[in-house]
Parts: C-alpha cells; structure tokens; sequence
C-alpha cells in the first residue's frame, strides 16, 4: 500500500521503498495533491502554487508534463499494493488515496482533544503524543513553498503546536511537572513569545517547589515581551507570578493556560 507523507519530508513510500519525486515542482504539485487528498485541487490552485501570479504560456502543457511523471511513479508500483492515482476531473486533478500522514494527524489530534473535553485526561495526553508522533521534521520541509503550501504549512504548524501545549497541560494535569520542566525550557526559548509554555513552565517549577526559578522564568518572559514588543505579560500571567510570590501551592492553573 502506498503512503504518502509531508509532515516531514516529502515520502511516497510503497514496498518499504521512498519513490517521491526528485524535481522541485513535481514534488510541489503531490504536495499539494496530498493535502487536499481525494478533493479535486484546480488547475488556477496548482498554477498559483508553481508560478505565483506569472504564469508561463506554456503552464497548462507543463502541468500536465509534471502529473504525467507523478502517474509514471505510482503505475510503477504493483497493482495490488497501489490504491492510489491520480485522476483528471474538472476543474483540475484529484489524487486518489488511503489516509495521508496529515490527515492521521488532524484524525488523532481530534480524538485527544475530544478526550480532553470529556475529563478523559490520561487517555488524552496519549493520543495526543500519538498524534505529534507522527511529525518527522518540519512539514514539507525538502519542497520550495508558494503561496498554497505555505497557507498549508502555516495551518499544520499552528494546529501542532495548540496540540502540544494541549498534551503538556494534559501531562501537568497527570502531575508529571517534573518530567515537563526540561521540555518546556526548550520550547519557550523557540516560542519565545508563547505566553501559554512560558506560563506552563512558571506553573511546573511551582508546582515542583522550584520557586526561584518560577520567579526568574517570569522575569525572563516579561524581559523578552517588553524589549521586543513593548508590552507587559498578560494578566493571568502577572496572577501567576503572584502566586508564587505568595508562596501559594497547587492553586488553578490559569485561565491562559487552558486551550482546546
């Protein structure tokens, strides 16, 4: 059976073999393809991805070059392991095919979020770490964005990260602070205007008795939202920072910490 990935790497895996295509564009027209699997993807959309708002006279001729070689890759795969065309219906191309990666993930990331909601916390944060699972790498991170996949990648990154601050609120819920703290240093020196994983961590490190250290945490966040954004840090934050001031043990996280 073949499966196609982008949350990563561009894959056609089919055979325990990688058959995705090698040239930039041909890779960015199954990119697109895939993301809008079994739902018919314009040719106006595919030029767009490929040439912006210039496109050559020759584009339709070209297109049709590039899905040519997109079909030659998957006819080359025995018949019975396929499950997986690519098929004209106007007004442009529809790539038939089992579930993407991307799609698994919007599928389980929605099963844990569901979970969540139900008070189901244990289960949630475990299908939710299935569902970043299945991030290899940056999404479509060998193909050279236009406009469409960028509008993709943007809407896949953003989904992840609200599903990851969902899973370690669903791990701090479990009281697994301990285990959280060193994750969370990294991800808020890579989202450092992240409100939501600076006040996760300000909360974990109380939660653990590190009280200084949750005090320098929000000093860090506020010196970093005040020397690029000129702002203070938002209320429930400052609550937060107060509470550890006042020595205040196991209180509600706040409001700016719960998402889903």
């Amino acid at each position: 059976m073949v499966t196609i990935n982008v949350l990563g790497q561009l894959e056609v895996i089919a055979g325990g073999r990688d058959l995705a295509p090698t040239a930039p564009r041909v890779k960015a027209v199954l990119a697109l393809l895939a993301l809008n699997a079994n739902r018919v993807v314009g040719t106006d959309t595919l030029f767009a991805e490929l040439w912006d708002d210039r496109p050559p006279r020759s584009a339709a001729t070209t297109l049709q070059t590039y899905v040519y070689q997109l079909r030659r890759i998957l006819d080359s795969i025995p018949q019975g392991d396929r499950r997986c065309d690519i098929v004209t219906k106007a007004p442009g191309y529809v790539l038939r095919t089992g579930e993407t990666d991307a799609e698994r993930f919007l599928t389980v990331a929605e099963q844990g979020r569901c979970l969540w909601r139900q008070g189901h916390v244990a289960e949630a944060a475990e299908r939710l770490r299935q569902a970043l699972g299945l991030w290899r790498g940056h999404a479509l991170a060998d193909i050279n964005l236009g406009p469409e996949l960028t509008i993709h990648k943007a809407h896949l990154c953003e989904l992840r990260l609200r599903m990851l601050e969902l899973r370690i609120q669903a791990d701090a819920r479990l009281g697994r602070h301990q285990d959280l703290i060193p994750e969370l240093r990294s991800l808020v020196a890579e989202h450092r205007l992240n409100e939501r994983l600076h006040a996760q961590l300000i909360d974990s490190l109380r939660a653990v008795g590190c009280r200084a250290e949750a005090l320098r945490a929000y000093q860090d966040l506020r010196r970093v939202l005040k020397s690029e954004l000129g702002l203070e840090p938002a209320p429930d934050v400052q609550r937060l920072q107060a509470e550890v001031l006042n020595g205040v043990h196991g209180g509600s996280v706040t409001a700016l910490l719960r998402t889903g």
